[in-house]
């Protein structure tokens, strides 16, 4: 099939920028030559050595990380004993975007997640928006996540052996301190395991993720043993309101399920493998956000919530009057926050590595290393800038914007399955949203909502972040895409 006017010889006559801006702005990659292009980058392709379990994990690692370490700090307060039914409701929320994401990961298994699934259906304008909202959500969260690290180091550091790093070296700027030594050594660290190749790290990141489970379990397990029947007598106090609030705040628990779609160059059998792995990881997740909320509620009064930041680690100390459970519980977060940076970091490659295949950004990302099969080059600029962002930069508003980079990308998934259900309506699905297209119409609504809730202060930062974005684009990304005619 001729794209785009290319001449049967394949050659195109016309100049670069033939045709009018707005066909080069739409132009859409087909979806079998998404699929054709599947692993191979500059000198050498990625390998394909994973399996459903460390997709799972990738998700896993990728979600389950500081959110529940400190969100019910936040989420009790509006929704009192009610916070469990506040996390089934994110939960469903989530559900939404994740089959819609499961249907485009089997149909179209390649590293780009959102990004690719955006340019086969909805033209290379609506995917650089996309691949840029994505670039936001992982680069910056990688730093966000990073910059807690430190803190729960301290913890450890402290209840183990009775030395902390100083507030200049452990804290980011703005938060008083000058190098947030930690932040930048947990970058360096997941750098390192990238820079071994793919299956490396998904072993490393498979411990990781084992190990904060059962962190988790071992918290319920202990403060099971606090558990008092009227801590869950005034059980919705504020009412479903206080619920439905409570929810919106923890769906950015769930952020990262999406995790394992940016490994569908790398997988031994995508189109069965991922969406199996991003339906299961967000069960998993919910069980333990589900089991977690209901055993720390019920060992403590919700009143006494407000305004705690290590929850679960109050609990623990409260109810067997030790600080060894604590500080097992801030060896957990420590590897918990490790787990996230390691698979967010990975995303983050992954999706440079697709875009740089199109030409969207420099071929430098998309250099594959021979011996390993990684992006080595790739990974060490990110790994670099993040780790410097987080180490050296007040990241204040522009971590918010993390969320509404989230939503986007989420949104845009749930319009491209509805759009490729009417263009190919034909072409193989290992997996199938069901009622399509009203569940997929639902899931972009509930992302519209869920930006809509957001600051003006973020919409702010992020409509900054748009227009820097676009500049690139006009600037460099649209005139390089190798689907511009010259290149046909």
């Amino acid at each position: 099939m001729l794209e785009h006017g290319a001449s049967p010889g394949g050659s195109d006559p016309r100049p670069p920028f033939a045709g009018g801006l707005g066909t080069r702005l739409m132009r859409r990659k087909p979806v079998e030559r998404l699929v054709a292009e599947g692993g191979k980058g500059e000198g050498g392709s990625l390998r394909r050595s994973m399996g459903m379990w460390q997709l799972t994990m990738i998700s896993i690692g990728a979600t389950l990380g500081t959110g529940i370490f400190v969100v019910l700090g936040e989420a009790v307060p509006d929704a009192g004993p009610a916070v469990i039914l506040s996390f089934v409701i994110a939960g469903i929320t989530a559900l939404f975007s994740a089959l819609s994401y499961a249907e485009l990961a089997g149909t179209i298994p390649v590293s780009g997640s959102s990004y690719s699934y955006a340019y086969a259906t909805l033209g290379e304008l609506i995917a650089w928006v996309c691949g840029w909202c994505l670039i936001l959500e992982y680069g910056v969260s990688v730093a966000a996540v990073a910059v807690g690290w430190g803190q729960y180091l301290n913890e450890l550091l402290s209840g183990t052996i009775g030395v902390t790093i100083p507030d200049a070296l452990s804290q980011p700027p703005g938060s008083g301190g000058i190098f947030n030594l930690p932040a930048l050594l947990v970058v360096m660290l997941a750098m390192v395991f990238l820079l071994g190749g793919a299956k490396e790290s998904a072993r490393a990141n498979t411990i990781m993720v084992a190990v904060k489970i059962v962190a988790l379990l071992l918290f319920c397990g202990v403060a099971l043993q606090g558990v008092k029947s009227g801590n869950y007598a005034n059980f919705m106090p504020m009412g479903m309101a206080g619920v439905s609030a409570a929810g919106a705040t923890l769906f950015f628990s769930y952020i990262g399920f999406d995790a394992a779609s940016t490994a569908g160059e790398e997988a031994r059998n995508p189109q069965r493998d991922l969406p199996r792995a991003i339906m299961l990881s967000l069960l998993i997740v919910t069980t333990l956000y589900c089991l977690v909320a209901a055993v720390a509620v019920g060992a403590l009064p919700w009143q006494r919530f407000k305004g705690s930041e290590a929850a679960l680690a109050g609990i623990l100390k409260e109810v067997t009057g030790q600080d060894v459970w604590a500080v097992l519980l801030a060896a957990g977060a420590v590897v918990a926050i490790a787990s996230v940076v390691l698979t967010v970091l990975y995303g983050q490659t992954r999706i440079l590595f697709a875009m740089s295949r199109d030409g969207l950004v420099p071929r430098v990302f998309s250099k594959v290393h021979p011996k390993s099969g990684a992006p080595r080059a790739n990974t060490v600029i990110v790994s670099l800038f993040c780790g410097v962002l987080a180490a050296a930069v007040p990241l204040g508003q522009l971590a918010d914007a993390t969320s509404i980079g989230t939503l986007f990308a989420f949104a845009l998934v749930n319009v491209a399955v509805i759009v490729l259900r009417r263009t190919r309506p034909d072409m193989p699905r290992s997996f199938r949203t069901p009622l399509s297209p009203l569940f997929p119409a639902v899931g972009f609504l509930l992302c519209v909502y869920m930006m809509g809730s957001l600051s003006p202060v973020t919409w702010a930062v992020f409509g900054i972040w748009m227009v820097v974005g676009l500049v690139v684009y006009f600037g460099y990304g649209m005139r390089r895409s190798r689907l511009a005619p010259s290149e046909k």
